[in-house]
């Protein structure tokens, strides 16, 4: 029904920066919230950024004033540019979205996630 795709994990060095992208596909008739969580090896999954529909946006403390959540609602795409990495930064990076789909005149409403993509970050 909705699928959401990432793109622009890597291997980056301590205070280099990388640009993610999330795109959502699929029978969609409006992408409300939209925002990106990570999930380090042995820890529990944590709020990174997010940004509304109207593009209000809340940050996690650890990355405010290095990251940026962006979105462009006429691609339903949702992007994070995280900038001055630390290797604590270092984890899988997940997608979310809340869509409204529309199947068949029927309308649903769900949050759906992206595959993750790693990001690592070294010294």
């Amino acid at each position: 029904q909705v699928q959401l795709a990432e793109s622009g994990g890597g291997l980056v060095q301590a205070g280099e920066s990388l640009k993610l992208s999330c795109a959502a596909s699929g029978s969609i008739f409006r992408v409300n919230a939209m925002g990106w969580y990570r999930q380090a090896s042995g820890k529990q999954r944590e709020l990174v950024a997010t940004i509304s529909s109207g593009s209000s946006t809340n940050y996690a403390d650890s990355v405010k004033g290095r990251f940026t959540v962006s979105r462009d609602n006429a691609k339903n795409t949702v992007y994070l540019q995280m900038n001055s990495l630390k290797p604590e930064d270092t984890a899988i990076y997940y997608c979310n979205a809340d869509v409204m789909g529309s199947i068949g005149g029927e309308y649903f409403t769900n949050s759906y996630w992206g595959q993750g993509t790693q990001v690592t970050v070294s010294l």
